[in-house]
């Protein structure tokens, strides 16, 4: 009997996409395409922190892959110890020991189990590659549920992980050192401890993924502090809808609508509900524009705030029919010499006059005066704002909340420090990531009476030369 070709075709498809199901972790970030790399920055920057950086929270919005493709890839990557290409974050070179944590028993079954196996009676069309899975063990009282699953090495070895959940208590994190834990999901600051101390002799590494549902924790804002400081060995990544391809237009609008008011901010941008505390509570729709091109007839103008950790600068111009101010673009760079960042204010206009906090970056007013000085020198036009900080905060949300003050969609930067402007309990501003709102605050204090227009060129002197030149072109 001669074999059918279009049931050959239809069996070559079958096994290929069998194959395919049972490689998953291939598919992830192509070179090309829709759902390419480049499309997902705030990924690659996760990624990529893990060289140098211990303790890492991607802090992000539902649906834009935070356990799946972002905590539970390189969990299985450093298991296999098989790196793509284009990989730039951290490599095991030996099989390794870890933990993967959600907040129940059944969530981390549903989940964490789901994204490294696959469902259930289907293991090995997970993360893990099936022909990678060596074995798993069955955890005690609780269906279905997984607790150890082993996976071959590159090497030739054998990783170890071991799922578990908040619930089990602090004590339940206790024990052997750790090569790599991840945490999906916000948990309490003693299990995280106790995790950090896991990894301390290994120099191991901690991945927390989360939508943060339960505002301003400890953990969040123990990372917001201190994540610009090299030394402390932490990073964070708030990433929302608009920061990934996969979620269309009409998709976000039908998830926008399903979700509680309350939680908006969180499930769609990442932003901890910030209730009360916020210091300016408004909606970004209100303030946020679409970039334009800025005619040179706007009188414009920039804001400063130093420090070594983090300069940043902010860049306005005023509409002078309607007195709107558009903040245009944004500097912020941390960790360089004031030669740098003046190169870079420059690039938008050496003829720009700038206000800057007159103690930015020093110990006292004198240091801060030299520090001027020294930017002077450099060729910035600047002067010293004042440093009225309860008004200046005052003006800035009134110029906000009557629709004067409007930001470009593009100034990244400044939205996510917006997002996380806020007091304390006892009504003090929280000094984290607030750069470009000072800026803006000394802008709006004391730049917007030296903004000024771009300088036309002036014309060409008339010389005998020209003179000379047009008569040889006449004859």
């Amino acid at each position: 009997m001669i074999p059918d070709p279009n049931l050959q075709v239809l069996r070559l498809l079958e096994l290929e996409r069998t194959l395919a199901k049972r490689r998953k972790i291939d598919s992830y970030y192509p070179d090309s395409g829709p759902l390419r790399r480049e499309l997902y920055p705030k990924h690659m920057q996760f990624f990529q922190a893990g060289v140098d950086r211990r303790e890492r929270a991607f802090i992000a919005a539902n649906r834009v892959g935070k356990s799946e493709s972002v905590g539970g890839y390189e969990t299985v990557l450093h298991m296999l110890g098989k790196y793509p290409s284009w990989w730039q974050g951290r490599r095991f070179k030996r099989p390794i020991a870890a933990w993967a944590a959600g907040d129940s028993a059944k969530t981390s079954r549903d989940i964490i189990q789901r994204i490294l196996l696959g469902p259930i009676g289907e293991f090995g069309t997970g993360m893990i590659p099936a022909d990678c899975l060596l074995r798993t063990t069955a955890k005690p009282g609780v269906s279905d549920a997984i607790e150890g699953i082993f996976v071959k090495h590159v090497s030739g070895g054998t990783s170890e992980l071991i799922l578990k959940s908040y619930d089990q208590g602090r004590e339940a994190f206790q024990g052997t050192n750790r090569d790599l834990i991840w945490l999906d999901e916000e948990m309490d600051r003693d299990i995280y401890v106790e995790c950090l101390l896991r990894t301390m002799t290994t120099n191991g590494m901690i991945m927390l993924t989360f939508t943060p549902l339960f505002g301003m924790t400890d953990i969040i804002r123990d990372f917001l502090a201190k994540e610009q400081e090299s030394d402390t060995g932490k990073f964070v990544v708030q990433a929302t809808w608009d920061d990934v391809p996969h979620l269309s237009p009409e998709a976000k609008a039908e998830l926008l609508a399903s979700i509680p008011p309350y939680q908006r901010e969180a499930r769609s941008k990442g932003v901890p509900q910030l209730g009360s505390g916020a210091i300016f509570p408004l909606p970004e729709s209100d303030i946020v524009v679409a970039d334009f091109p800025i005619p040179d007839y706007y009188p414009k103008g920039y804001g400063m705030d130093v420090g070594w950790n983090k300069t940043a600068a902010i860049f306005a111009a005023r509409d002078p029919e309607s007195g709107v101010i558009y903040l245009t673009s944004e500097h912020y760079m941390g960790q360089a010499q004031p030669i740098l960042h003046a190169q870079a204010i420059k690039g938008r206009g050496a003829w720009l006059n700038g206000v800057i906090d007159p103690a930015a970056g020093g110990r006292s007013q004198v240091d801060g005066t030299q520090l001027i000085e020294l930017y002077r020198e450099c060729g910035l036009r600047l002067e010293s704002a004042q440093n009225s900080v309860e008004s200046g905060i005052y003006a800035v949300w009134q110029l906000l909340s009557s629709g004067k003050l409007k930001v470009f969609k593009s100034l990244g930067n400044w939205l996510s420090e917006f997002r996380l402007y806020q007091r304390d309990s006892d009504g003090k501003i929280l000094k984290q990531n607030d750069h470009l709102m000072d800026a803006t605050r000394y802008f709006v204090v004391s730049g917007r009476d030296r903004m000024t227009t771009k300088p036309k060129a002036s014309a060409p002197e008339y010389t005998m030369q020209n003179r000379y030149q047009e008569q040889s072109w006449m004859n």
